[in-house]
Parts: structure tokens; sequence; C-alpha cells
């Protein structure tokens, strides 16, 4: 595992999938102190509940991790929507795929990096995109929806945790025990 990169290009995509792992990890470990009628529950945001927004975060890396390894990822569209009603059996699962996009970053180069990547669409046919580029969407796109599951799990009894300690020095011990389980380094 290439964990001490020097190259800061690939660097900052290896730490930014490592964050998108613990932020995902930690957000769903919350979750699990809720009932399935709270983490199903209607809330305001671009999806309908908790449990809803964090299944749409799994269920597009999954298609995005699929088209970037060059697996066939139109075939997320044929297949059942994913709806894990279950926040456990669900952070179990977003940790295998934050796994597959971790190995992933952990082996790109420069020219990897700046390859094309297709993101196959049933009704059409996109013009590829660099690599890099669809890394940043996919984490934005992460982001982007966490943020709404934690504005959603405010108005239930648990409260949010910290999803902003991930890359500050002095704040290790913040995300230590979770790094640990996730068997990412602690720096």
């Amino acid at each position: 595992m290439a964990t001490e990169l020097v190259n800061p290009f690939v660097a900052h995509f290896v730490a930014m999938a490592r964050n998108n792992a613990w932020a995902n990890h930690r957000l769903l470990s919350a979750c699990e102190a809720l009932s399935p009628e709270e983490f199903a529950a209607p809330r305001t945001g671009f999806f309908p509940s908790v449990r809803a927004t964090l299944n749409h975060i799994l269920m597009v890396d999954r298609y995005y991790i699929d088209a970037l390894e060059k697996l066939d990822a139109l075939r997320r569209y044929s297949e059942p929507a994913v709806d894990i009603a279950d926040p456990r059996a669900l952070r179990l699962a977003q940790t295998e795929s934050d796994k597959r996009l971790i190995a992933f970053c952990e082996f790109q180069t420069d020219a990897s990096l700046v390859a094309d990547c297709v993101l196959p669409r049933p009704n059409r046919k996109p013009p590829p995109t660099r690599v890099a580029c669809v890394l940043e969407h996919l984490f934005q796109h992460d982001i982007h929806h966490r943020g709404q599951a934690h504005a959603m799990l405010s108005s239930t009894h648990v409260k949010p945790p910290q999803l902003d300690e991930f890359f500050l020095a002095g704040e290790q011990d913040l995300r230590r025990d979770e790094l640990r389980a996730l068997g990412l380094p602690e720096t």
C-alpha cells in the first residue's frame, strides 16, 4: 500500500478518499443510535430521509468506482436501488465501498489521473472525463449529501458528529479511534 506518497497530486486524492471513509464511518456510526423509524422518517432534504440520503451515497459511490475501475458501471442502472434499512449494515457496506475507493486512489499516477474515464448512462453516451475530475466530483457529491444527512440528524435525538477534524494537526486524537477501526493510518 502506497501510504507515504511523494507525489502531492496523488497524495491529495488518497487523503480525500481516507477523509471520505472516515466521515462516512463517523456519520453512519452516529445513525446506529436511531430507531428504524427515525432512520426512515420523512425529513427535509434532497432525499426524503436520512436512510434514503445515505443509501444514495453508497449507490453513487459504487457506480463511480465501477466506472473508475473500468468495470460494468452501467449494470448499476438495471439493479434494484440500494435500500439498506439498518444503519450498521449500511455502514459496513459503505466501508467496503470506501476501501475500494482508497485502494483505487493509492495506485494512481500522474498519467492515470489525467486518463479518460467514461461514465456510461443508459440513455446517452457522455464524453470521457479525466479520472481526477471524476474523483473530485465524487468527493464533492459525498460531502454535499453527507451535509444533508448531517442536517437531518440534527432533528433527531442523536447529536450530529463533527465531520471536519480530519486534516488538521493537533486533532489526531479526535479521529484516532475511527481511523483505527477503519485500518487507516492515524496521520
